[in-house]
């Protein structure tokens, strides 16, 4: 504000007027705080009338406590410490002709809203206007627009444009770009676009999700048909790879870029599976992946086992312990035959890897690729154990045979389920006599 030149034009003599010229001033603005601070600025009735209406209303006839001082009027302006330097760059900001290009003079968004504020209370029509172009259209921090949604509300419609950005969007925007972005998130864009991609899932997810504040979109029919048939044509192309691989001799050049796919499209799998499960629509994504389990264990045990491929079993892992977990706990039936050969497919996949990514992870242990929570794997036995005792008891002791001889006992551990089948074993005559007994 130091460096501005400003100046007006004084109406009869066309001469400029500046403020703080005390040759041609006819008017003391006296700025004073409670601490103390007093700071006398020469200035011009003419221009703080037009201008301002504090300033016009103070030197008005009605108002009696003008003072003479010098042969000029002075206008005493109380305020906090903390506006005094806002109401000084408001009192020049007058002197300068605001319909004009003036993008330069607010020194940031904090000194704008400052000098909004203290143009506000003087009203000061044609800066509250500037002020407002501004910081509608320029960047904010987050501690800024905090500020903003502190401060602007308060000051009424003149202000509203700055808050445009922030405003609730009408219901058929939120469906239209969350349509957009599904589409965008479950398609197969060159690697180049991953980070596009990934922002696009990690947003949708967000948007269904229910935290301090309700969802941004609550899934209908509609919206549940399009997610389910997205994710289809995802499945449809992650199936397309897997027959690919399946068909492919280990040694081909081929294989390592299919592989690469094959990995994004696990990926694309595991973010399906949770935007899934928070709209309660896997039953078709666990049927399908039941039914492509042999396949894909198939084409990840076949690979020599590099840091990748353990990228990739890990990868895979996660996908299943979310289709295990909507079975073990029921969101999603499936029949006993299908339960028990998933159990049959993934626990020994499971038993098999998890010291192999534990091992690789401990040796590298800078790439998170190879981090899996011990969460998920507490999780997963768990799982394992519920889907497990729900089997006929014959399957159990089939399950369970295998392994009490297995050198993998260790994980998953299968002690409760052990421990109940064989409660249920031993009386299950008597408690089944009692039942026909009580029928009788």
């Amino acid at each position: 504000m130091e460096s501005l030149v400003l100046e007006n034009l004084d109406f009869e003599t066309k001469a400029p007027s500046r403020i703080g010229d005390r040759s041609t001033s006819d008017v003391v603005v006296r700025l004073r705080t409670q601490d103390g601070r007093d700071e006398w600025l020469y200035s011009h009735s003419h221009i703080l009338v037009e201008k301002c209406k504090y300033f016009a209303d103070r030197l008005s006839e009605n108002w009696p406590t003008c003072q003479i001082l010098d042969s000029r009027n002075c206008v005493e302006v109380y305020c906090q410490e903390s506006d005094f330097d806002h109401h000084v760059n408001v009192l020049r900001l007058l002197y300068v002709a605001t319909d004009g290009p003036v993008d330069d003079m607010w020194h940031g968004v904090r000194n704008a809203l400052g000098i909004l504020r203290v143009a506000v209370e003087l009203e000061c029509p044609q800066i509250v206007t500037a002020c407002v172009n501004y910081l509608e259209a320029v960047p904010w921090e987050e501690s800024e627009e905090e500020e903003i949604l502190r401060i602007i509300p308060r000051m009424g419609s003149q202000a509203e444009p700055i808050l445009a950005r922030m405003q609730p969007v009408n219901p058929s925007a939120i469906v239209g770009i969350f349509l957009s972005a599904i589409r965008f998130a479950t398609s197969s864009p060159p690697s180049s676009f991953n980070d596009l991609k990934s922002s696009a899932q990690e947003q949708l997810e967000y948007m269904i999700t229910e935290d301090d504040d309700a969802p941004l979109l609550t899934a209908d029919g509609e919206i549940k048909s399009e997610v389910k048939e997205c994710v289809k044509r995802l499945f449809s192309r992650f199936s397309h790879v897997l027959e690919a691989l399946l068909a492919e001799r280990t040694e081909s050049i081929s294989v390592e870029s299919k592989m690469q796919l094959f990995q994004s499209h696990l990926s694309d799998l595991f973010w399906a599976c949770q935007m899934l499960t928070k709209m309660e629509i896997m039953r078709e994504f666990v049927n399908t992946w039941v039914d492509a389990s042999d396949k894909i264990v198939q084409v990840v045990e076949k690979e020599s086992p590099t840091a990748v491929t353990v990228e990739i079993k890990s990868k895979a892992i996660e996908v299943a312990a979310k289709v295990l977990d909507a079975i073990g706990y029921g969101t999603v039936i499936l029949p006993t035959a299908k339960r028990f050969h998933l159990v049959k497919v993934w626990l020994p996949f499971v038993r098999v890897t998890k010291p192999l990514i534990d091992s690789v992870a401990t040796n590298d242990e800078d790439n998170l690729a190879l981090k899996i929570d011990g969460e998920l794997w507490q999780s997963l036995e768990s799982t394992f154990v519920s889907i497990i005792l729900a089997l006929p008891s014959g399957d159990q002791a089939e399950i369970l045979t295998e392994w009490l001889e297995n050198e993998h006992i260790r994980y998953p551990d299968l002690t409760e389920a052990f421990e109940v089948w064989c409660y249920r074993s031993k009386v299950a005559k008597r408690r089944l006599a009692l039942v026909e007994g009580s029928l009788v």
